[in-house]
């Protein structure tokens, strides 16, 4: 299938709504969809950043750099001759886009996939980059695309799951009773010397803003800087338990937080959620230039 057939000829604008606006017309996003397996890239359902990112302070152009991962294990289409291919697929979405692309969404544009033939796993490959790079600037010129690498079953073995690096912060006994974003909690020593240390947690929780379901991850902060305290920040991370809201301005609210109240010289902040509906996120956002951490797994994703 060339992206001149019927089935991929698909024009129409995908819809971007402020996130009120979104929870106030969910239409299948919130109910049982309609299974639709044949190539339709105005299934994906973009996202402004700038309202939730304004919601913490952050105006014009953000402190931080970064992307958000995506990793989908339930990738499939059909050869010119009708045999089904499957594979796993990496993206990366650059965090200075306009525009995230809400999860159920998709899944549900993946799965429109299914049923359409591509001449090759390379036209699948420029299909996927063209319409995510349009969705996640909606509205604007792309200023940079989204990457997509496809691995098929004989690069599975390289797939690998490893666990963040880091002072594991779960070690410490501690009670913890504030289950909802607590900036306050956070403390560092100002008045030490600056310290350089890499630390994570598996206990991360927030839920999704559409559906209320949990949504489980592991986070590694590293920084230079003050010496972050650490049982202040492990409860700062529980904080998020009961919060609504997607993984992306989870990780800039976390970032956002710490660059604000612990004042790092350097801060990379990088989270691992576990997949549902067969894709897992993982948003980075770091204050200098420098390179992706790598897109493995972890066990739990």
């Amino acid at each position: 299938m060339s992206a001149e057939t019927p089935t991929s000829k698909n024009t129409s604008t995908p819809h971007s709504q402020p996130i009120a606006k979104i929870l106030g017309e969910l239409g299948e996003l919130g109910k049982a969809s309609s299974y639709i397996n044949t190539y339709t890239p105005s299934l994906l359902f973009p996202i402004e950043r700038a309202p939730t990112r304004e919601q913490m302070g952050i105006k014009g152009t953000p402190t931080f750099l970064g992307a958000d991962l995506w990793t989908a294990f339930e990738l499939s289409w059909l050869t010119p001759r009708g045999k089904p291919e499957v594979a796993i697929a990496r993206f990366i979405i650059p965090c200075e886009s306009t525009h995230i692309v809400e999860s159920k969404s998709f899944k549900l544009y993946l799965n429109s996939f299914n049923s359409s033939s591509f001449e090759s796993k390379e036209h699948v490959k420029e299909c996927l980059e063209k319409d995510l790079t349009k969705a996640v600037w909606t509205g604007t010129t792309p200023k940079s695309g989204v990457s997509v690498q496809i691995l098929t079953p004989s690069d599975f073995h390289l797939h690998h799951p490893h666990e963040l690096e880091g002072l594991s912060l779960d070690r410490m006994d501690l009670e913890c009773n504030v289950y909802h974003p607590a900036p306050d909690l956070l403390h560092a020593a100002f008045d030490e010397q600056p310290v350089k240390e890499s630390l994570k947690s598996d206990l991360l929780k927030s839920n999704c803003l559409v559906t209320g379901q949990p949504d489980w991850g592991s986070v590694q902060i590293s920084y230079y800087g003050p010496q972050i305290d650490q049982p202040s920040l492990l409860r700062y991370l529980v904080s998020f338990r009961d919060h609504n809201e997607f993984h992306e301005p989870c990780v800039e609210r976390i970032f956002n937080d710490i660059w604000t109240r612990c004042k790092p010289v350097e801060l990379s902040v990088f989270a691992c959620y576990t997949r549902r509906g067969g894709v897992d996120i993982s948003p980075f956002r770091t204050s200098k230039p420098g390179p992706l951490p790598k897109h493995h797994r972890t066990a739990r994703q």
